[in-house]
């Protein structure tokens, strides 16, 4: 009888070998996601097709909350945070499913069984945090992050599931702890990098854009006077931290001198149905002899891509 009740056991421990299956493709698509926000977002690859409209998830990914700052320069997108996570989620289902494990199989899967709980339990609570974010302060729907919350809720649904657990009681209470550390470091990030909250990068009025703080050199401001006279366009949008980026580059006295267009529908003087004439998905986006260029700019590569001659340094 303990030798029945200790098998049976062993076999609770490993869990559910389908679970684990399910998981991994979940977790391939939540990769396959995230990744592609991150790779798009370094210029890796193409603009990305947003579900619903690009507009919602342009505003949504390049807000202030879509990237994290790592030291003084360094930012990185928070998909990519995902993609790490999703990665992670991957590796731990298949780990205890590869051959020749079989004398520590018992032990591994259930060490990882708690590693999914802990990886999927924060990704749930942080993702549910991210759609209030999104619903309630941006005002935009984004495919992509609606996705990953569904599929990280999904995981943790399938890993109290298929975990095989002992002990429920156990779990819960992890469970409630991680919850709170999460939700407590998730409003304490958000409501650090609101842009509401700076005096800096603040958004006087709902559809203004930031006020320009830098100052212009002389060659910005010949620059700018260049490609507002050569016919150049700046397509922009009031709630864009890159557009925003750009236009400190130049620096405010510049900045007024370049023909720059609000495409958010939202945005106050916009000219939203040029901008879907036009086809602009991504901001800012530089319209120059004809040709669309999304992305921040350098000055440099600015002067070069219009034709800019001058004595001034760059």
């Amino acid at each position: 009888m303990g030798t029945t009740r200790l098998k049976s056991r062993r076999r609770q421990d490993q869990g559910s070998k389908w679970v684990r299956i399910t998981m991994a493709i979940f977790a391939t698509i939540g990769v396959i996601d995230t990744g592609s926000i991150t790779f798009e977002k370094w210029g890796w690859i193409g603009t990305l097709a947003c579900p619903g409209g690009a507009e919602g998830c342009d505003k949504v990914l390049n807000s202030a909350w879509g990237t994290l700052t790592v030291g003084n320069e360094l930012t990185i997108p928070l998909s990519f945070l995902g993609l790490i996570s999703y990665l992670a989620v991957l590796v731990m289902t298949i780990l205890p499913l590869l051959p020749g494990l079989n004398e520590n199989k018992a032990d591994l899967s259930r060490r990882t069984w708690w590693s999914l709980f802990y990886i999927s339990c924060g990704m749930s609570v942080f993702s549910l945090l991210l759609v209030g974010l999104m619903v309630f302060k941006i005002e935009a729907f984004c495919f992509f992050c609606f996705l990953s919350a569904f599929l990280s809720i999904s995981l943790l649904a399938l890993t109290i599931l298929g975990g095989g657990w002992d002990e429920p009681a156990e779990i819960i209470f992890r469970g409630i702890l991680l919850s709170l550390a999460v939700l407590i470091g998730g409003f304490i990030w958000i409501s650090a990098v609101d842009p509401n909250r700076s005096p800096e990068i603040t958004l006087s009025n709902r559809g203004v854009p930031p006020k320009i703080k830098s100052t212009s050199t002389p060659f910005a401001i010949d620059l700018a006077k260049h490609l507002k006279d050569s016919g150049a366009v700046m397509y922009t949008a009031y709630w864009c931290p890159h557009c925003h980026d750009q236009k400190e580059m130049f620096g405010k006295e510049a900045a007024s001198e370049l023909n720059i267009i609000e495409c958010a529908a939202d945005g106050e003087n916009n000219q939203h149905a040029l901008c879907q004439t036009k086809g602009i998905t991504g901001y800012p986006s530089w319209e120059i002899k004809g040709k669309v260029e999304s992305g921040v700019q350098t000055l440099k590569d600015l002067a070069t891509s219009s034709g800019y001659k001058s004595s001034k340094n760059f």
